[in-house]
């Protein structure tokens, strides 16, 4: 099969490309021009680049094909970007080009990638049927994005899929992630400091969120929204302690130190039970196993390996 992916270099997308790739099928990929992270993409003959800016979308349609159209390109993902209205609402309308691009190229089947922020605060683990509530300019633009792609793609007749996105990590991942922070720091020597971490939370490794979406892709029931985690909670604190014993064990955790954000999100796991169900979906990697191929990654890539475009 031929598949388009927006948001090409996001850790995500760049997991997506090369499951896809293992897979046997063609990849466009699409990326913002001049990206640095276009050099991590995978060289290969089945893989075509195109580069173009989610703002400009129309300027694509009609030139290409695909079968499955994944979307993953979103501006202003960081902390400090994420209440930013007017983007995070901008991001919400290029949904809608992107579902344009994609019947334009006769996909088959649109499969958007939104995320836990849209749930707001939980207390329990999140299915596709879980009220929604989200408090950040992101989730909202998220939960409008879905909300308004799900739509258009009923009147195109193009099969349409939801995905809520929970704590992913892995290779390419972002500098101010936890995890990442924490590989970091640690193997540097450093003390990470720390708050309590008595959330519990739902950790997923990188290949297994592309293995979820390429399922999704492939068997996802259209109209559906699926929650993407490993499904299994664990306290914050255990998280962390897994990652300083697959880097030093010796280094002392300084939990604590820091106070939490205000409106700390402290329970955050997913419930893929329908997920399962739908596309046989089961996760692959444990915490420690893709822990430990996200660190050797890490050590073996400098700095200037990282994107933060």
């Amino acid at each position: 099969m031929r598949l388009a992916v927006t948001g090409a270099t996001s850790m995500t997308g760049i997991s997506l490309i090369v499951h896809a790739l293992e897979e046997g099928h063609e990849i466009i990929a699409i990326a913002r021009p001049g990206s640095a992270g276009i050099g991590h993409i995978p060289g290969s003959d089945k893989i075509t680049v195109r580069e173009c800016d989610i703002s400009d979308y129309g300027s694509m349609t009609g030139t290409d094909r695909c079968d499955l159209f994944f979307h993953l390109a979103w501006d202003k993902t960081s902390v400090s970007g994420r209440d930013d209205m007017s983007v995070q609402m901008r991001n919400a309308d290029h949904v809608i080009d992107a579902v344009k691009l994609a019947k334009s190229w006769n996909a088959s089947a649109f499969i958007g990638v939104g995320s836990q922020a849209e749930y707001g605060l939980l207390s329990g683990k999140a299915d596709g049927n879980t009220p929604t509530n989200p408090t950040s300019g992101y989730g909202i633009a998220k939960y409008s994005a879905g909300r308004r792609s799900a739509k258009l793609c009923r009147e195109l007749g193009m099969r349409f899929c939801w995905t809520r996105i929970f704590s992913s990590y892995g290779e390419y991942d972002r500098d101010y992630t936890l995890i990442m922070y924490l590989i970091r720091a640690l193997l540097n020597g450093a003390c990470p400091e720390l708050t309590k971490c008595e959330q519990i939370w739902d950790y997923i490794y990188t290949g297994d969120v592309a293995r979820a979406l390429l399922a999704i892709g492939m068997r996802g029931k259209d109209g559906s929204t699926y929650p993407i985690g490993s499904g299994e909670c664990r306290s914050l604190r255990e998280y962390v302690t897994d990652v300083r014993d697959s880097i030093d064990p010796d280094i002392e955790l300084r939990f604590g130190i820091k106070d939490y954000y205000p409106h700390q999100q402290m329970f955050l796991c997913a419930d893929i039970t329908e997920l399962t169900a739908d596309t046989g979906f089961v996760p692959k990697y444990s915490f420690k196993e893709g822990i430990v191929r996200t660190v050797s990654f890490v050590r073996s890539h400098s700095d200037s390996m990282f994107h933060r475009d």
